[in-house]
This record gives structure tokens, C-alpha cells and sequence, in this order.
């Protein structure tokens, strides 16, 4: 099969992951080809070339002055963006169809959806948001050819009054995430923000008396400096903004895994990367979540309930570190993911040649 995937632009995909669109679209490229798919990626200039795919780079724009002193004018990253993806969608839809078999959109940006309608192949877009307006006006006037994949049934669900979507949970690499042996501080990892409730889960540590280290780019210094920083021990430890060797050793030798999104998560890729290392997590319940834990392998507590989650945090410690593993084989694989993109790409592309 023949792919044009479109990346997000903004950042390379690239080691270290800006976030979890660029390691997600980065999984999947590195799947499909390794199936033997022909793959051109559509990504921001100084994407992993170890890729081995032909690259799509992002075109350039500059505003020019006049432009700029506009009253009304947009940010100069918003343009770049625009213009980037306006000028792929208007190649695809000029050559695309001599070209590829299907395009796969793992992009959370409007216009290709919004001009799929003008395409000769079938275009198949990942939904990784809640719904969001230039999203939802995008699908309204989408092309005929065009299927959604949501990250979780959560997300299909939020959806669902707009568009209908198969639901096709992200997956953790389980060969680069291996079991670790346990039995040290629980973790919590991701970006520092407040929307990820790290103080939470420092608040919850500390009433169930287990030591805590923390991991992940303070994205929000302020944030950081006022509600992190100040409750920092001995026992509460930042161990920094880890490589993916020591991140992946660190949450292997964890107790337990927190999880305190502050928002309904489409996903939860830091649960599944803590199951991979067969580490219990201790959540919320939010988002999708409760479709990635299971009474085996962690609990959940109610939304920003830092004391549910200290009784939370400590039930999961106690947790079999075999069975969270077995369910991030079973429900959170890569391969599972892979195999399930795979089949749908294949089946609109047949889906086309029949119409």
C-alpha cells in the first residue's frame, strides 16, 4: 500500500517527542513501514531521517510587513501552519490519486479534512481531541472518502453527535517498554502543567505515606515554581526531564504509577507505558482511563480527590506486577494498535476501488 501520512507540523518527529502526537505518528510510521508499506511523511524539517520514508517537508512562508502591521493579522505560527497544510492538501488533490492508495491525517489541523472532499483517494484522519470548532466545521463539508479513527471510545463517544469514528486505542511499544522489578518510589511522569495535576499526585503521595519521584519538561515554570516546587522532600524528588532510557528505567523500578489528568484525556499514554514496565497506576477517573485500567492492574479515584487517590495510590502498590504487564500485551500493544490502523487504511482503499 502506497501512504501519504500528515504529520503535525509544528514540531519534527523526533527523539525527544515534543508530546504524544509526534510519538504516536512516529510509532506508526515506524510500523507500516517495517510491513512493507511505501510511506511519505508530510512532517516539520528535522524528523528522525531513521524513519527511512521519503519526506514531505513543510513549506516555508513569510508574512510579508504589510501583512504583518494588519490589524486583524494572525500569529506568524498559525500562518506557517495554514500555508503548510493548504499547499500539501492542494497537491494531493492534484496528483494524490497517481500517487498513493490512501492518505492517513495523524494531524489535529482543519484543512485536511476540510478539503478531502477534493481528493481521488480515501483520506483517513485520527481524532485525538475532544471536539473542537475548526474540527467540526472541517467534517461538515468533508468528502465522501473520509473515515475517523478516535483514540479511545471516550473520544468516539464525544464525537459521535458529529461523525462516527472507529475507536482504536493508541499502543506503548511493549518491546522498548519492559517490566521492571518494582519495589521503589511510585512515579509520576509527563509534561509539568496544571491541566496534569502533578501537585495532585504530590498531595496524594504524601497522605498515603509513599515516596514519590516526579519526571517530565516543566512546560509551565510558573506553575512549577508556586504549587511543585514548594513541596519537594527528601521524599518528593524531580529527578528532571529524563531521556527515554531513564524514563523507562525509572517508571520500571516504580511501586505504583500516578495518573491525575485535571481534564478528560482523550487517551492516557503514561498509563499504558506504566502497565508495559508492570507498574499499577493509581488515576483519575477521567477520559479513557477506565478503558485502559482494570481491577487487575490499577484503581481509580474520583477528579481531583487528592485523599481517594492516596487510598488509591496505596491499593495499587499492592497490585501484581505480572498482570499489569499482561494487560498492556493484551489491550495496550503497539502491535494491536498497528494491526487495527492496517486493516481499516486497507479496507477504505478497497472501500475506493469498488465505488
Amino acid at each position: 500500500m502506497r501512504l501519504c501520512i500528515i504529520g503535525p507540523s509544528r514540531f519534527p518527529i523526533a527523539e525527544p517527542f515534543a508530546g504524544g502526537l509526534e510519538a504516536h505518528t512516529h510509532a506508526l510510521v515506524s510500523a507500516l513501514t517495517a510491513r512493507g508499506h511505501s510511506i511519505t511523511l508530510f512532517a516539520a524539517k528535522g524528523s528522525d531521517p531513521n524513519l527511512d520514508v521519503q519526506f514531505l517537508d513543510v513549506p516555508a512562508f513569510e508574512m510579508s510587513e504589510t501583512a504583518r502591521n494588519d490589524v486583524g493579522a494572525l500569529p506568524g505560527q498559525w500562518m506557517g501552519e495554514h500555508h503548510a497544510y493548504l499547499s500539501l492538501m492542494l497537491d494531493l488533490a492534484e496528483h494524490g490519486g497517481q500517487k498513493y492508495d490512501a492518505v492517513l491525517n495523524t494531524s489535529i489541523h482543519h484543512l485536511p479534512v476540510a478539503m478531502s472532499r477534493m481528493l481521488r483517494l480515501p483520506l483517513v484522519t485520527t481524532l485525538h481531541t475532544p471536539p473542537v470548532g475548526w474540527l467540526e466545521s472541517a467534517i461538515q463539508v468533508r468528502g465522501p472518502q473520509t473515515r475517523f479513527i478516535a483514540v479511545s471510545a471516550h473520544t468516539r463517544d464525544a464525537w459521535a453527535p458529529l461523525v462516527d469514528s472507529t475507536a482504536i486505542l493508541n499502543g506503548v511499544d511493549t518491546g522498548a517498554w519492559q517490566r521492571g522489578p518494582g519495589g521503589g518510589p511510585a512515579i509520576w511522569f509527563g509534561r509539568i502543567v496544571p491541566e496534569k495535576g502533578t501537585h495532585l499526585a504530590i498531595q496524594a503521595a504524601r497522605t498515603a505515606g509513599i515516596p514519590l519521584d516526579l519526571a517530565g519538561p516543566v512546560y509551565d515554570r510558573t506553575y512549577f515554581r508556586n504549587e511543585v516546587q514548594p513541596l519537594l522532600s527528601d521524599d518528593i524528588r524531580y529527578l528532571g526531564h529524563l531521556d527515554h532510557g531513564q524514563l523507562r528505567r525509572a517508571v520500571g523500578q516504580a511501586s505504583a504509577a500516578l495518573v491525575t489528568p485535571r481534564w478528560d484525556e482523550p487517551y492516557g499514554l503514561v498509563a499504558a507505558e506504566a502497565l508495559a514496565s508492570g507498574t499499577p497506576v493509581a488515576a483519575f477517573r477521567r477520559g479513557a482511563l477506565p478503558e485502559i485500567l482494570t481491577e487487575d492492574c490499577g484503581r481509580l479515584a474520583d477528579p481531583d480527590d487528592a485523599s481517594a487517590l492516596a487510598g488509591a495510590l496505596r491499593a495499587a502498590c499492592g497490585l501484581d506486577r505480572s498482570a499489569a504487564r499482561l494487560r498492556a500485551e493484551t489491550f495496550c500493544s503497539h502491535e494491536r494498535m498497528v494491526d487495527e490502523y492496517e486493516s481499516l487504511l486497507l479496507d477504505s482503499t478497497a472501500r475506493m476501488a469498488a465505488a
